[in-house]
């Protein structure tokens, strides 16, 4: 097991960060701001001054922040945890948020040591198995309803279970589907996924309408909708044009769902094919979880051969082009990665991106707000997301300024974790603790859930 916990002796009384540049995120405040203090007490930020300002205890720990850019901790608002080990990955590289979009039994234990405070790993919230009927895009780890009664029960369960977020996904079927959000509002649940689009018939979507049209999932209790392709594909029937996606921000603007466009989830499919593979080798590929890595074999001999340049590749630019329209119609945007799926690597996925997020065209303050604020608000993270006096104490000291370059969240020079402070050696121990993730304990998780539906 890798050397993620820690005990409540190794948190400081106190912390204060002297004479930082400052992205506080704060509404209202300015975008970067020189000379800064921070005062951390406990898990909480207790004062935020100039520098010189602010004074404690005669035991705070003193952190000199001259040359360095503090932001609030990053999350990752879509990833798939299948071991413990990949949390020490996220930590290393600055996220201090998870939301995990296909619950299994060990998530809700997972997530209740770390509210708790037992296991020094980001913050995190799971959703349930994934709500889904049979189809072309059925998975082997959704829990399949079709019928209302179906629905409602299955909803029922995952309440009982523990679970406070449903996941949705693309076969559901119109009956179903309004079981569930029903269903969901009564019990006080959230929805997120993918917009259900009912039995997929002959033709659909070039010549025939989907069986649920697009619209029809706006205003039913999404708090996110996720993948950009996933919204040209069912939004606009595959249909790439500009002035469809500017109609559909418009209706998700006055809808109010924030989406996820998960670029990279696309565009690591053209990078593999483009490279004939040899992306799957780049640093940071061994972090990624054997039993993915079992799992896709066919799929990374399939996308290692494809020929990108007549569908994928032009894809990939258009999704670019939907996310920088919808950021534009002022849609909400959070920033997730689809972590867990073959080729993308922990944490440092999160930078590759807000990588491209800027290529398509947001600037990179609102880039790093919708990593941190916007998505802390979306998902539910309380208190977090934001620096100022109050909030927890999620922080990351950057040696370089993000808002010159994004690619500067990266490589943290120092973490806080509610309070726990990880600095170099601290954070180079969890990197490579976060290769020692385990097939067998990975696959024993993944038959638990299928038991467990």
């Amino acid at each position: 097991m890798p050397k993620i916990f820690k005990s409540h002796s190794d948190k400081p009384a106190a912390v204060l960060i002297n004479n930082v540049q400052l992205i506080s995120m704060q509404p209202g405040a300015p975008a970067i701001e020189q000379g800064r203090a921070i005062l951390i007490v406990g898990d909480r930020i207790a004062a935020v001054g100039a520098t010189g300002e602010l004074t404690a205890a005669s035991d705070v720990t003193l952190i000199d922040g001259q040359g360095y850019t503090l932001i609030p901790g990053l999350i990752d608002a879509h990833i798939h945890l299948n071991d413990e080990a990949e949390l020490a990955a996220y930590l290393a590289h600055g996220i201090t948020g998870l939301r995990n979009m296909s619950g299994y039994p060990f998530h809700l234990a997972l997530a209740e040591r770390i509210a708790k405070d037992e296991m020094l790993a980001p913050d995190f919230i799971t959703t349930g198995p994934m709500l889904n009927s049979r189809g072309p895009n059925q998975t082997l780890i959704q829990q399949t309803v079709t019928t209302a009664a179906e629905a409602r029960a299955a909803v029922q369960a995952q309440y009982r279970a523990g679970y406070r977020i449903l996941k949705l996904y693309s076969n559901l079927r119109s009956e179903a589907f309004d079981a569930i959000a029903d269903e969901a509002s009564l019990l006080g649940m959230q929805l997120t996924g993918h917009s259900p689009e009912g039995v997929r018939s002959s033709g659909v979507p070039s010549q025939q309408p989907f069986d649920i049209a697009w619209q029809e999932t706006l205003g039913r209790g999404f708090n996110s909708l996720e993948h950009i392709e996933t919204i040209v594909w069912h939004g606009l029937r595959d249909r790439p044009t500009k002035s469809g996606m500017r109609e559909l921000a418009a209706q998700l603007a006055a809808s109010g769902e924030a989406i996820t466009p998960t670029l990279l989830a696309h565009k690591r499919l053209v990078l593999i094919a483009q490279s004939q593979g040899t992306y799957l080798q780049r640093p940071g590929a061994e972090t990624i979880n054997p039993l993915t890595r079992l799992i896709t074999r066919d799929a990374v001999k399939y996308w290692s051969q494809v020929d990108t340049s007549v569908y994928e590749g032009p894809r990939a630019e258009f999704y670019k082009t939907a996310t920088r329209l919808l950021y534009e119609g002022g849609v909400p945007l959070i920033v997730g990665t689809d972590s867990g799926g073959f080729a993308i690597v922990p944490g440092a996925s999160v930078t590759r991106e807000l990588e491209l997020l800027v290529e398509a065209g947001m600037s990179p303050y609102d880039a790093l707000a919708a990593a941190t604020r916007v998505s802390a608000e979306v998902l539910g993270f309380e208190q977090t997301g934001v620096i100022a006096p109050g909030y927890r104490a999620n922080l990351v000291l950057l040696a370089n300024n993000p808002l010159d370059n994004i690619s500067a969240v990266e490589h943290p020079v120092g973490v806080m974790i509610r309070g726990h402070l990880l600095q170099q050696a601290e954070l180079k121990e969890l990197r490579a603790a976060s290769a020692d993730t385990s097939l067998t304990r990975s696959a024993w998780r993944a038959l638990q859930m299928q038991l467990a539906l």
